[in-house]
């Protein structure tokens, strides 16, 4: 009797876990479709019909992680930032959109936050493709904006997505790798100020799902990106300043 009992929750728990698998599967490979987020898009081009943002600012683009940075603005202090983080956006997003969310603006720079999505579980896209979507990415910005420096904010480890995070790291690897090959590219490593000392995620920096970030996490994230934008914008206005002295 007990044995029965006991093969027919194993079967409801495989039964269980198998569906719930496949419907992950579903959600992952519809979520992929490129107008998947046309509503917060069609938002974002309302916002700019009634106040369009000045241009030649630092434009934060990208999935949740970036979304839901509310303290952005006040985390980057007198950076000119945009965010224009959407959804659960992958690369293909991004390039799908990138003539309404990173173009019409003239970026002087893109803080780039894609992958974690690309990579979760149930998606059939690997280190190679988050990479070369990547590279198709600022090619379309450059074609347009040939100045503008991008910044690519490593994959995140968390929790919920542990499994996946060998994989992102791949990523991380390529894309760190590819942005020493042109001067326009850099490289953010967010990723370790989110680990333990064993290597693990922390456990203070994430909310309850495992994956999106609190604000302790994000104050860990600004330690590190606000000074790295801060040098190259300082930069690029003292350049600029040369240039235009120059050309008087």
């Amino acid at each position: 009797m007990w044995k029965k009992i006991v093969a027919g929750i194993v079967a409801f728990v495989v039964l269980l876990v198998s569906g719930g698998y496949l419907w992950l599967v579903d959600k992952t490979k519809k979520s992929a479709a490129n107008d998947y987020f046309e509503d917060a898009i069609a938002a974002f081009e309302a916002a700019d019909a009634e106040s369009m943002p000045a241009r030649g600012g630092i434009v934060f683009v990208g999935s949740s992680s970036i979304r839901m940075w509310s303290s952005l603005g006040e985390d980057m202090g007198e950076l000119p930032v945009l965010n224009r983080g959407f959804g659960g956006a992958q690369m293909n997003h991004l390039i799908y959109n990138v003539d309404r969310v990173i173009n019409p603006y003239a970026p002087s720079m893109v803080v780039v936050y894609a992958g974690d999505n690309d990579l979760q579980a149930g998606s059939p896209k690997t280190a190679e493709r988050v990479l070369d979507d990547y590279r198709r990415l600022v090619g379309l910005v450059h074609a347009k904006h040939p100045e503008a420096i991008f910044y690519f904010l490593s994959i995140k480890p968390s929790w919920l997505r542990w499994a996946q995070w060998p994989e992102m790291k791949r990523a991380n690897a390529l894309i760190e790798a590819a942005s020493r090959t042109d001067d326009r590219l850099r490289y953010i490593d967010v990723s370790s100020v989110l680990l333990g000392d064993d290597g693990e995620p922390r456990d203070d920096v994430f909310v309850i799902d495992g994956l999106h970030m609190n604000a302790t996490g994000y104050a860990a994230w600004a330690s590190v990106v606000r000074p790295i934008l801060e040098a190259d914008f300082a930069r690029a206005g003292l350049e600029a300043a040369a240039t235009s002295t120059e050309q008087d």
